[in-house]
């Protein structure tokens, strides 16, 4: 179990670089669960991994929110997760941060 995590975590930064490591700090510092006990700094890393993919099809922050809920729902169940409305500032920092990613993206293509 803890090598099939290391190694989903290795393809999520592969994949998304400092994009993942943002997003998965980001929930850690939020914990919408109240889960960070200060050293499990990575418990958040599977959730980033199940948002960052679903970025593409956002064209808002409503959407993000939607989506971030959506996974925090899936992981931790309805009862958990709480309502959409508590991940809205979730959703505009990761917003925040993937749209600061795009654009340094598209300035190195250039």
């Amino acid at each position: 179990m803890y090598n099939q995590a290391r190694e989903a975590r290795k393809r999520a930064r592969a994949e998304y670089g400092e994009l993942f490591d943002s997003v998965a700090a980001l929930l850690f510092k939020h914990d919408p669960i109240g889960i960070n006990f200060e050293t499990n700094t990575d418990e958040y890393e599977p959730e980033a991994r199940t948002i960052l993919p679903r970025l593409k099809d956002c064209h808002s922050v409503d959407d993000l929110q939607k989506i971030v809920h959506e996974e925090f729902v899936k992981w931790f169940g309805p009862a958990d997760a709480g309502p959409s409305h508590h991940y809205r500032d979730i959703a505009s920092e990761i917003w925040s941060i993937w749209l600061r990613t795009k654009h340094t993206q598209s300035g190195d293509i250039g």
